[in-house]
């Protein structure tokens, strides 16, 4: 059981343009190539920000042209908001704020074994990170740059540093390149 932080990233590391648009993304193959489907068979809760919730929102008619529901998850899924939002009334969702810490605990709880998926943004990631929460990195980094946008990861985590532990390629456009995060003494890759 492991909580991952699995996203794309462009090449020069943003996860959306600075009008959260992930159009740049989708021009770079489809998620059957990728390594998408397998992880999420293994996922049992998800934690997002407000920002990948509301392009979810805004881009309903992506989403179920892409799974056939406005809604495009069966987990139960924590939303770490500042604000209020209008809840997508299918989904089985969450709001929350504050520390991750203190929410961590029942997501485990709810993903029953399976591993919690941080969806986005960044800063969310860096959360769980900072709470010493973060088990893993999975970054699908794409062949485009952005010039600026959403940050990747907006941290400086040098040490203790994260362990590369796999790098594959996805058709021509993509790299999908997993890190472990290394705590403390631990220096073996699982």
């Amino acid at each position: 059981m492991k909580t991952q932080y699995y996203t794309a990233a462009s090449l020069d590391g943003f996860l959306a343009t600075e009008d959260d648009s992930l159009d740049w993304l989708f021009a770079l193959g489809s998620i059957e190539e990728s390594s998408y489907p397998e992880f999420i068979a293994n996922v049992g809760a998800l934690a997002m920000g407000s920002a990948t919730y509301e392009w979810i929102v805004r881009n309903a008619e992506k989403v179920v042209e892409e799974v056939g529901s406005p809604w495009p998850y069966t987990q139960p899924t924590w939303f770490f908001l500042s604000r209020q939002l209008p809840q997508i009334p299918v989904a089985e969702i969450r709001f929350v704020k504050g520390d991750v810490s203190r929410v961590h605990e029942a997501m485990l709880e709810e993903a029953g074994g399976k591993n919690i998926w941080i969806v986005g943004g960044g800063d969310l990631a860096g959360q769980f990170f900072d709470a010493g929460l973060l088990d893993e990195l999975i970054i699908q980094v794409g062949s485009v740059t952005l010039g600026k946008g959403k940050p990747l990861f907006p941290r400086m985590v040098l040490s203790p540093a994260l362990q590369l532990t796999s790098v594959h390629q996805l058709g021509s456009g993509m790299a999908e390149l997993r890190y472990k995060v290394q705590r403390g003494s631990d220096e073996s890759a699982d």
